[in-house]
């Protein structure tokens, strides 16, 4: 299956290089490109980044200098790709490739339109403060009595999805902050089959996590 990686980043030079090559290990062919949307990072993501992509020509640097958000950045990066499938993911390894996989056995088996790597908040050794925990119970939670479709982490940042349904309802997006995945399912039309993944989300080791509470609010 053709597929176009997104992952957005901001000041992630400690894991570019160690996710790279996670994803080398699984994806051998040359159908995959692995987009890194930059979000004009200060510290030396884009210098590892250009080395990358002069490297191996699946990997595709994008580098934004507008104002940073984390829904802008997921919206660059589907606009360039160049393949019908689209993957989702972050870039400080809280998000194993280990599961991508079995997404993509999903997605194809179900012919969904959306596989979502949930996250189960129930479990005490998710890689969330307490704190960023409940606040995703909660705003899942509003959002499924408000808007009738029941899913357990509408606000996954892992996910997998066909692009066609992200040229359908662009005109529609909010477009700002981090509900990207929310904003398209939300959007789309009745028929639009959605599946869920269980993945276990890690602990972040370096960086600084970019989700704030006045975000979450």
């Amino acid at each position: 299956m053709d597929l176009s990686i997104v992952i957005p980043l901001f000041n992630e030079e400690k894991n570019i290089n160690k996710l790279y090559k996670k994803l080398c290990q699984i994806f051998k062919k040359k159908n995959v490109e692995i987009i890194f949307v930059d979000d004009n990072s200060y510290d030396s993501s884009s210098k590892i980044l250009k080395e990358l992509s002069k490297k191996d020509r699946r990997v595709v640097h994008l580098h934004r200098k507008k104002e940073r958000d984390l829904t802008q950045s997921c919206i660059d990066g589907f606009i360039i790709s160049k393949f019908n499938n689209i993957l989702v993911m972050d870039c400080d390894l809280q998000h194993s490739p280990m599961d991508i996989k079995s997404m993509i056995t999903k997605y194809i088996k179900e012919k969904a339109d959306f596989v979502i790597g949930t996250r189960d908040f129930k479990k005490k050794h998710i890689g969330l403060s307490y704190t960023r925990s409940l606040a995703s119970i909660s705003l899942t939670l509003i959002i499924n009595i408000f808007l009738g479709k029941k899913l357990n982490d509408p606000m996954s940042g892992f996910f997998l999805f066909r692009k066609k349904i992200f040229f359908k309802v662009k005109k529609k997006l909010f477009g700002k902050g981090y509900k990207i995945l929310f904003d398209m399912i939300y959007l789309s039309d009745h028929k639009t089959k959605v599946i869920e993944h269980e993945i276990t989300l890690y602990k972040r080791n370096s960086g600084d996590s970019k989700m704030k509470f006045k975000t979450l609010l």
